[in-house]
């Protein structure tokens, strides 16, 4: 089994999406011996947002590492994404990794019915992590999106492991990280 880890946080050591991801892969790795970990860190090397010469294929550079960002997503069973809310959405980076991995032909296609996703069968748990309370909120365009991304490549086993209200006090930052660690999902679990 395989599993890409992806962090997207711009806080480094203070991020809660990072700590919670880092918990989620370590639960992983204890449950499941023999799982491969490839970790990509968004922050600390950032691709670049895509240009009318990444899109042509022109840049040999950017083709090779675009080749390489999709090939270890296909590769992967359970991807597990570090999305903190930024201005009520996900951070760029995480945006610009996603438009390397949603690609016409690789992980979708259209047909006369609609898309059609083709990277179905792998799991992804997100590790959510947000100042305010945003759930169900009609400013929530993070988890959404990345539902609806997902679904469009033909994800649809998605799990969120949220600490929300993370700025409101120092106690309710505390208690949203506890519940959120509470909260991570065994590869173990069986499916009711």
């Amino acid at each position: 089994m395989k599993l890409l880890h992806i962090d997207s946080s711009a806080l480094s050591e203070q991020s809660v999406s990072r700590q919670l991801g880092n918990a989620i892969v370590s639960r992983w790795r204890d449950e499941m011996p023999g799982l491969q970990v490839t970790h990509r860190d968004l922050d600390a090397d950032p691709l670049p947002h895509l240009t009318a010469a990444a899109l042509a294929g022109t840049d040999s550079v950017a083709s090779r590492r675009a080749e390489q960002v999709l090939q270890e997503f296909l590769d992967s069973d359970i991807v597990v994404i570090g999305a903190p809310m930024y201005n009520f959405g996900i951070p760029s980076t995480l945006k610009a990794w996603i438009d390397r991995v949603a690609v016409a032909g690789k992980t979708f296609r259209y047909t006369e019915q609609g898309p059609q996703g083709l990277a179905g069968g792998k799991k992804v748990i997100i590790a959510s992590a947000r100042g305010g309370l945003h759930s169900g909120s009609p400013a929530d365009f993070q988890e959404p999106y990345l539902k609806a991304v997902l679904a469009f490549l033909g994800i649809e086993d998605v799990e969120f492991v949220r600490a929300e209200g993370l700025a409101l006090s120092p106690q309710h930052r505390l208690e949203a990280i506890d519940a959120a660690l509470a909260a991570i999902p065994s590869p173990l679990r069986k499916a009711a």
